[in-house]
């Protein structure tokens, strides 16, 4: 007998919404029953009922979670899962999956990452603003205006996205460093030329620092005042993971003392910033609006990776990429 399972899909607006909703709905097997929402809240009957869901970022609290007595599954459409709430989700038994294995977001984010890298290195944003103020700042900039060859890349997390990032290091004569919990195999760190070192070590000896990890309890904070003081003066923090991975008033400090040379972030706690965030008035920084994760190929391949777990799950398979 088949069993009927319902799918609660949140879209959120910016994502494509109900329409791309609608497309990906048909990728499920008959045996699912699909409901789109833009916002988990937007449906309470279609939650209550709901057996999956799959989510994008949109929050799923424990309220949600207390809502819908026969969850069986959440689904995220990212790599990061910091917006589902897991310990209720634990007490439930339900496990909570990402994206992690499929890879969908590794190309763009590492291309964002060494964007801003090397908008940083070559003084890019001021150099745009300087010139479109009639300000021909060449003097003033040559002395701060730097190369990626030669410098050396800490990588905090060589998972899918880290690799990717450690690469392209490796091609722009860059050496890398890297740490984590999880060492890679000696191949990868053979290929990469990376060497494992403990995070205080990578601190002490990167020119530039780039964070790849999830954001836990155990990594919130994970550059605090304490760990930015490790870096070198000349040295570049860049974040395309989470923004509560930094300390963001700690890094602002950091800034403003010309403790650290600058940042390039792409993401911020929270999302979007307020007006009130220190770091957009810092000096030398490159700011982007969490778009590491959101080039037209990069979504497409997001939403399939998640869809097609979900639905294997609805058919009876095993569920992949589980993170709590």
């Amino acid at each position: 007998m088949t069993v009927t399972k319902n799918v609660l899909a949140v879209v959120s607006a910016h994502v494509g919404g109900r329409t791309a909703g609608a497309a990906l709905a048909t990728l499920f097997p008959g045996q699912a029953r699909v409901t789109v929402v833009e916002t988990t809240d937007e449906d309470p009957a279609a939650l209550r009922e709901a057996h999956v869901v799959v989510t994008g970022l949109g929050p799923v609290t424990a309220g949600h979670i207390a809502a819908a007595p026969d969850l069986e599954l959440i689904q995220c459409a990212s790599h990061g899962f910091d917006y589902v709430d897991l310990d209720a989700a634990r007490e439930r038994g339900i496990p909570v999956c990402n994206i992690g294995s499929s890879g969908a977001e590794k190309q763009n984010v590492a291309e964002q990452t060494f964007a801003l890298m090397l908008a940083l290195a070559k003084q890019l944003v001021p150099a745009h603003t300087a010139l479109t103020e009639a300000d021909w700042a060449l003097p003033r900039l040559q002395q701060s205006i730097t190369e990626l060859s030669g410098k050396t890349l800490g990588v905090v997390g060589l998972g899918h996205i880290g690799e990717e990032v450690a690469r392209r290091a490796v091609a722009f004569d860059m050496s890398v460093v890297y740490a984590g919990p999880t060492r890679a195999s000696a191949e990868t760190e053979t290929r990469l030329g990376a060497r494992h070192v403990e995070l205080d070590e990578l601190l002490r000896v990167s020119d530039y620092v780039s964070l790849h990890a999830p954001l836990t309890d155990a990594t919130r904070h994970l550059l605090n005042a304490e760990r930015l003081a490790l870096l070198k003066p000349t040295a570049f923090v860049v974040n395309t993971s989470r923004g509560a991975l930094i300390d963001q008033d700690a890094l602002a400090d950091s800034l403003h003392a010309g403790a650290l040379a600058g940042a390039g972030l792409d993401v911020f706690d929270p999302e979007p910033p307020t007006p009130a965030l220190r770091l957009l008035k810092a000096p030398n920084v490159v700011l982007s609006p969490h778009v590491a994760g959101v080039t037209r190929e990069t979504l497409v391949r997001i939403a399939l990776a998640a869809v097609q777990n979900a639905a294997d799950f609805v058919a009876g398979k095993p569920p992949q990429d589980v993170v709590s």
